[in-house]
C-alpha cells in the first residue's frame, strides 16, 4: 500500500511540474500554477531577484479582486483578519501585495507559503455567515457615523404582545422627524423579511408618536428579489439597499 501510494504521488508531483508555466514579464518572472482561484482562474505569482535572494509577490491582485468584488478590507477587523490569515503563513502585505522574501535554497517552501496565503486570501470572500454579519454591520456603523447620524445602538423595544425584539439602530426623534429604528440585513430574503416585518408589526404600536422603521439591506453580493422588497413596503417597513444608502442620509440625519 505504502509503494502504490508513493507512486501515486510521483504521478501528482510529475504534473504539477508539467502544469507549471513561465513567463518572462520586464524584469520578473511570471508563475501561473495550477491552483484555481474562487473564479475558476490559475493563480499567478511574480519571482524577480532582491538583493541576494528573492522577492514573490502578487503584484496585488488578490486583495484588489475582493475588494472589486464588494469584499472591502479596509476596516479595523476585517485588516485583523486578514493580517491574522498571513501571518499563518509567514506572508506580508505591503502597499496592497503579498510578498514573501527568500533563498533560492528555501524557494520551494516560500512558494508554497505564498500560494497558500493567496488561496486563504481569496477565501475571505466566503466567511462564514456569522462573521459577514458582523462585518456588514461594521460597515453600517461606519457609514452612519462618517453621516454624523445620531443613533443608540442594539436596543431591545417591547411590543404589544410583550415580546422583546432588538434593533440594530434607534435614531431618536427630532424637531421634525419622528423616532427612527433601524435594522441592518446581510441577508435579504423571504425569511428575514418575514422576521422584521413581525417584529415591527408588534413593536410600533408600543410605540409613542409615529415611529418609522428602515431596513439596510445587503445588496453587495446578490440582486434584491422584488418580492421581498414589497414585503418590507406593504408592512411600512422602509427597504434600502446599501448600494442606495445615500438616498436616506439626510432624513436619518434630520
Amino acid at each position: 500500500m505504502i509503494a502504490e501510494i508513493e507512486q501515486l504521488t510521483e504521478k501528482y508531483l510529475d504534473w504539477l511540474r508539467d502544469e507549471i508555466t513561465f513567463r518572462k514579464r520586464g524584469q520578473t518572472v511570471e508563475v501561473t500554477a495550477p491552483f484555481l482561484d474562487r473564479h475558476n482562474d490559475y493563480i499567478q505569482f511574480y519571482a524577480k531577484r532582491d538583493n541576494d535572494g528573492l522577492l514573490l509577490t502578487d503584484r496585488g491582485y488578490t486583495v484588489a479582486d475582493l475588494e472589486m468584488s464588494g469584499c472591502k478590507l479596509d476596516t479595523e477587523k476585517r485588516q485583523a483578519l486578514l493580517n491574522s490569515t498571513l501571518n499563518g503563513f509567514g506572508v506580508c502585505l505591503v502597499n496592497g501585495e503579498l510578498q514573501v522574501k527568500t533563498t533560492e535554497g528555501d524557494y520551494a517552501r516560500k512558494k508554497h507559503r505564498l500560494l497558500q496565503a493567496m488561496l486563504a486570501v481569496n477565501d475571505l470572500f466566503y466567511l462564514a455567515s456569522s462573521s459577514i454579519r458582523s462585518l456588514y454591520h461594521e460597515d453600517v456603523v461606519a457609514w452612519l457615523d462618517d453621516a454624523q447620524i445620531r443613533y443608540t445602538p442594539r436596543v431591545k423595544l417591547s411590543g404589544k404582545t410583550g415580546y422583546d425584539h432588538h434593533y440594530d439602530f434607534v435614531i431618536p426623534k427630532s424637531a421634525s422627524h419622528p423616532e427612527r429604528v433601524l435594522l441592518s440585513i446581510n441577508k435579504p430574503d423571504r425569511a428575514s423579511a418575514e422576521r422584521t416585518v413581525f417584529a415591527w408589526e408588534d413593536t410600533k404600536d408600543a410605540r409613542r408618536g409615529e415611529s418609522r422603521a428602515y431596513a439596510m439591506l445587503n445588496d453587495t453580493q446578490f440582486a434584491l428579489s422584488p418580492s421581498v422588497l414589497d414585503a418590507f413596503r406593504n408592512y411600512d417597513v422602509h427597504p434600502v439597499p446599501w448600494s442606495d444608502r445615500e438616498s436616506v442620509r439626510e432624513e436619518l440625519a434630520a
